[in-house]
């Protein structure tokens, strides 16, 4: 009897970058053939005051004092054409290396013990929606800082008779919760500086270092890269930035933009655009496209001739042993013998 493998596939949609129904599809890295089908969660709410913020409408972002509660509202939707039932939960986050990383399965931390998801499961027809409630309370007794969690939406596939394969889909709304007294802290970068190079394979790329001017997380949502007086005044561009650039605050880091292949060498006028929430900046700079440098053939360089010295010390010094041995074996004409005696005086 053949052996039914099971495995465990979890499909996590692009930490909603887009806006709309595009905010959270799960995509399968192995869809069985009538497996869960798509689905996705969208926020519905956002702050009054954070309208006119982008990052708002697509996050739960807001700042807190302690004792404080707030209440999101998250559409579920089945895009699929078999009915599902989707779980919902809150789990852990952080931000580290620029990245906004989520906690395997159902890890918890101190934020999402505040969440409550109601209700935590719903069962949807094919091609329908619902609504779920989140409700955030920070305790009173909360120390200041931010914290950061996810709002999951999961649906799972069990291996059956006609299915060796299971899976397991799910995509969700991050949470940004600042906690601490007055307004909100300030959410705002500067772009220090820029560098132009190519890999081994020769593909050009520029890399832009950014700094998070205060307390809180920024996402680099948007953004784009545009070179002008190029070898024989050419132009390039624009450049996309690669989305899931998150930078903790206070924080610096990079963001490498990559570039066609094609691109001549030499000097460029580079001209970088970058957008977070409400904060949109903007920074010059000439970048030089080259080849990097071959330490490989420099180090080779340095070998052979530190082995060619060596070789030659060790000859030199055997030359002068062997000369200072001869000295010492050269013998004298051969002469007699001459023994002193005492004298004898006679009286």
């Amino acid at each position: 009897m053949r052996t039914r493998a099971v495995a465990v596939i979890i499909a996590v949609a692009a930490f909603l970058c887009a806006p709309s129904d595009a905010l959270a599809v799960a995509v399968p890295a192995v869809p069985a053939p009538d497996g869960p089908g798509r689905f996705g969660v969208r926020l519905v709410d956002a702050p009054v005051a954070r309208r006119n913020d982008p990052r708002a409408r697509i996050y739960v972002v807001d700042h807190l004092k302690p004792g404080m509660a707030i209440k999101r509202r998250i559409e579920v939707s089945n895009k699929s054409a078999s009915p599902l039932r989707i779980d919902l939960y809150a789990a852990s986050a952080l931000v580290k290396d620029s990245r906004f990383l989520f906690g395997p399965a159902r890890t918890p931390n101190e934020l999402t013990r505040w969440i409550r998801v109601e209700p935590g499961s719903v069962n949807l027809a094919a091609r329908t929606k619902s609504m779920v409630d989140v409700a955030l309370t920070v305790p009173r007794t909360a120390q200041f800082g931010e914290r950061y969690a996810v709002v999951w939406a999961e649906s799972q596939a069990l291996p059956d008779a006609r299915h060796n394969v299971g899976s397991i889909h799910r995509v969700g709304v991050r949470v940004y919760l600042d906690v601490g007294p007055g307004g909100d802290p300030l959410a705002d970068f500067v772009i220090q500086k820029m560098m132009g190079a190519r890999d081994e394979q020769g593909r050009p790329s520029v890399t832009a270092v950014v700094h998070s001017l205060g307390r809180r997380a920024m996402d680099v949502t948007s953004g784009q890269l545009t070179l002008t007086g190029g070898p024989g005044g050419v132009t390039a561009g624009p450049f996309r930035i690669p989305p899931g650039t998150t930078f903790a605050g206070y924080q610096t880091g990079t963001i490498t933009i990559p570039l066609e292949s094609r691109l001549p060498d030499g000097p460029w006028k580079a001209r970088l655009e970058l957008r977070s929430g409400l904060a949109l900046r903007s920074a010059t700079a000439t970048v030089m496209l080259s080849m990097p440098k071959q330490p490989t053939s420099y180090k080779r360089w340095y070998l052979t001739g530190a082995a060619a010295a060596l070789v030659l010390v060790a000859l030199v010094t055997t030359v002068l042993l062997l000369l200072r041995r001869r000295r010492r074996n050269r013998k004298a004409p051969d002469t007699p013998e001459i023994l002193e005696q005492p004298a004898v005086v006679l009286l």
